[in-house]
């Protein structure tokens, strides 16, 4: 369980230099060689351990002195359910009793964790069950790349080949804190993921757009578009009134690495002929591969999937106007894997607070 952090200073906070250089410090202060740093940095999240105590290759009394000055907060595992296709979802509680959910998700040699970077969501997308919960509160660098560290820690440990931020939350609306996580995840000191397994998915959120190119590492962009005109988008996703489509696309064209545009199908809503030939268009704009995503049936918000006939005729459409497309399989759906399906049936439906009363959404 996340331990008391008041009197102590929390390395899983800090990027890696700065956790480096604040144990530097507080080695020198102690009289400890300076090469005692490295060996404790990489049991943070390298080769990550409960506690300090369990770092056998530190004097104990160094090891004691490590947890009187500092902390390694754990996420809680409430619950863990593992679906027939080998899907595994995790809901794991925090200090203040939030609930968040990550996703693995095993394919041939790789493993995709789907990851939260709120609890709660304030945008309200209209099919989707973390929407419908409201915003609680952002999550911090430690509890977003806590959860890649907390399954590394189970026996046997799971290890990620790619990370995407498609779990509870808007990323680009909890900048500061996903700035932080996405050095943890790449950083070979840290948990060293490659920045283009690395996948930051966004409904429009310019900022973040904007401060995701800055970066210089490769990481990938993922747009949720679900509706490729601004009437139709509105209605279901009120984010567009702020960011319309036509400036989530021109961010996008000048977005320098790999775009994809990421498409729930909603029965009778956004799957017509006309609305294909609309998206292709968008896509085009951009270099966009689109991704068509069949609507979960776990809190699906009163919408139906599309008939999978439909799917195949939308991507075939989509294809046959120049744009590289995939349907995403359907996963776990035997264990409520739809985003805050599995929260919400834990917590029921909290109040949500407003950003402010969280000290603001930190968008870039």
């Amino acid at each position: 369980m996340m331990s008391d952090t008041m009197a102590t200073e929390n390395l899983l906070d800090l990027s890696p230099d700065a956790a480096l250089s604040r144990l530097l410090a507080w080695l020198s202060e102690r009289g400890e060689p300076s090469y005692r740093a490295a060996q404790i940095f990489a049991r943070l999240w390298q080769r990550p351990v409960r506690s300090f105590d369990e770092i056998t290759e530190l004097p104990k009394a160094l090891r004691e002195a490590l947890a009187q000055s500092f902390a390694l907060p754990q996420l809680d595992l409430s619950t863990r359910q593992t679906s027939t296709d080998g899907t595994e979802k995790f809901l794991f509680r925090m200090a203040d009793g939030q609930l968040i959910e990550t996703v693995s998700i095993p394919d041939g040699d790789r493993i995709t964790f789907c990851i939260s970077s709120q609890a709660g969501c304030a945008l309200q997308c209209a099919f989707c069950a973390t929407g419908a919960m409201g915003f609680q509160r952002n999550l911090t660098p430690s509890e977003i790349a806590g959860q890649v560290r907390e399954l590394r820690l189970l026996s046997p440990p799971i290890i990620p080949t790619n990370i995407v931020f498609m779990g509870m939350g808007e990323p680009m609306m909890n900048w500061k804190a996903v700035d932080s996580t996405l050095s943890l995840l790449n950083d070979p000191r840290a948990l060293g993921i490659g920045a283009r397994h690395i996948t930051i998915s966004t409904v429009g959120v310019l900022p973040g757009i904007v401060a995701l190119s800055e970066r210089p590492e490769q990481f990938r962009l993922a747009i949720s578009i679900h509706a490729p005109s601004d009437e139709l988008r509105k209605s279901l996703m009120p984010v567009n009134t702020k960011y319309p489509l036509s400036e989530v696309i021109a961010a996008a064209a000048k977005f320098d690495r790999r775009v994809t545009f990421e498409y729930v199908m909603l029965g009778g809503v956004n799957d017509q002929p006309s609305h294909s030939a609309m998206l292709a268009q968008l896509a085009r704009e951009c270099r966009a591969f689109v991704n068509l995503i069949p609507l979960h049936p776990g809190g699906t918000m009163g919408f139906v999937p599309s008939p999978a006939s439909v799917i195949s005729s939308f991507a075939r459409a989509l294809r046959a106007r120049g744009v590289e497309t995939a349907v995403r399989r359907s996963r776990g759906l035997d264990i409520a894997a739809a985003c805050g399906q599995l929260r919400t049936e834990r917590l029921g439906r909290r109040l949500p607070v407003t950003t402010h009363e969280d000290g603001e959404i930190h968008v870039a």
